[in-house]
């Protein structure tokens, strides 16, 4: 058994919300109950989609619920070395090939047909560079710690970008080359990423690198039913220990964790003890979706 090794990876579009708490919470508690790291890892490889200064609010969010990293942070702008030796590696390997379509071209298909696999169709215009999920192992299958055994037939669901036609990287090739990095051994995560999984082992295994195991979060849903996201205008995490005593304490019992009730006006790093000495996986609902604790206030 490799040392537990795991990370929370967020993306600086914006401060944490409660669904991120949820992914770094379980994420942290599951490091701690198996004596292992908890890293932080800064997904920033898309320039425009990150605001100066998110990813420091990020960091004082986590310190204020005394989440509390190993080592330090890595951070994915400093990384385009290490993913393009990676996408070179697929190429040579005829895993990877350029591509000059725009989802234009193949918006009446499910799924992007493949037309350039044998070269592109407008070898002159921008290209991007996609995985070729044909020639890797199917069907994809896994045990997840949550929602048990998964199945998925990578073809189905296309050949993924790992470099976009603007030169920036795509997540599903950073991300894996970032765990192999850093040693990851476990990824706890949203629900929501579940069906990125496929392209991820297939890259793992072209690549000739550890598989971690998994652990897939239901998604935390606002009242309205809409998943809470930067996106859906979520309230932002306080940046204050005080103001997170609340909201870590609903955190534990979105986690099915049940924490007494008089934990909830502790603070935070009482609260944390007692969550990783109780900390248990098997307590989780294995629904995909659920609806954010009712609360006052916040």
């Amino acid at each position: 058994m490799r040392a537990y090794r795991g990370r929370f990876a967020p993306t600086p579009s914006g401060p944490l919300h409660f669904g991120s708490l949820i992914a770094a919470l379980a994420s942290y508690l599951d490091a701690r109950h198996q004596q292992g790291q908890w890293l932080l890892r800064i997904e920033d490889i898309d320039p425009p989609r990150c605001p100066a200064g998110a990813a420091a609010t990020i960091q004082r969010q986590l310190e204020a619920f005394g989440l509390h990293w190993d080592g330090p942070v890595l951070w994915q702008h400093d990384r385009n070395a290490a993913y393009q030796q990676a996408l070179e590696r697929l190429a040579a390997l005829g895993l990877a090939y350029p591509c000059s379509c725009s989802r234009k071209q193949w918006r009446d298909h499910s799924i992007y047909p493949g037309w350039c696999r044998d070269g592109p169709r407008e070898p002159d215009s921008p290209l991007a560079w996609r995985l070729r999920t044909d020639l890797g192992p199917t069907p994809v299958s896994w045990q997840d710690r949550l929602f048990g055994h998964q199945q998925f037939t990578p073809t189905a669901m296309g050949d993924v970008v790992l470099k976009r036609k603007d030169g920036l990287w795509a997540y599903q090739l950073a991300v894996v080359v970032d765990d192999a990095d850093q040693g990851i051994s476990d990824i706890v995560r949203g629900a929501d990423l579940l069906d990125n999984t496929p392209w991820q082992r297939q890259l793992q295994h072209a690549l000739d690198l550890p598989t971690p195991r998994y652990l897939h979060l239901p998604l935390i849903l606002a009242d309205n039913g809409q998943k809470l996201s930067k996106q859906n205008l979520a309230p932002a995490l306080p940046e204050t220990p005080d103001a997170a005593r609340p909201l870590l304490h609903r955190a534990l019992v979105a986690l099915d964790q049940a924490p007494p009730a008089s934990l909830a006006s502790e603070p935070v790093h009482t609260q944390l003890d007692w969550a990783i000495a109780h900390w248990s996986p098997r307590s989780l609902q294995a629904t995909a979706e659920r609806r954010e604790p009712r609360h006052n206030g916040f």
